[in-house]
């Protein structure tokens, strides 16, 4: 049994690194219709004056975008404070009336204000985590 095994093994190992299944599996690359790449903008909007609980909302956010997303340029953070002037359009589409966070893919808006809020300070890994799965949604 050992030894069939072994024997299988080194088979499939030679198939694997032949040069013909690496072409094989480009052109299987290239025919695959791969999901279009989306753009994630990560909004804070936020008032002049600020609780400790919206900073850490605002400071655990932007940490997960700039720790894990860094590099990545579909996916950005985006500060706004509600109470200057020049970010209404901004306030209105997404219908801000307070501190808020929200995930957009240029598509859907997801809302994340009560969770960030209830988790910023308490429990921010559970924010950071619940922040990653929404981003990274749209990435699969």
């Amino acid at each position: 049994m050992k030894k069939l095994f072994i024997v299988l093994f080194s088979m499939s190992m030679a198939v694997c690194f032949s040069p013909s299944f690496a072409q094989d599996a480009k052109t299987l690359e290239e025919k695959v219709d791969l999901k279009e790449v989306v753009k994630v903008d990560v909004y804070y909007f936020h008032g002049t004056r600020r609780c400790e609980t919206c900073k850490a909302v605002g400071n655990v956010s932007k940490g997960v975008v700039e720790d894990k997303y860094g590099d990545n340029e579909n996916v950005s953070f985006i500060e706004i404070d509600f109470d200057q002037p020049g970010n209404e359009d901004l306030v209105e589409k997404f219908e801000v009336t307070s501190s808020s966070l929200y995930v957009y893919n240029q598509t859907d808006v997801i809302n994340l204000t009560t969770y960030a809020f209830q988790y910023a300070k308490t429990n921010p890994d559970k924010l950071r985590s619940k922040l990653k799965s929404t981003i990274n949604k749209d990435f699969k």
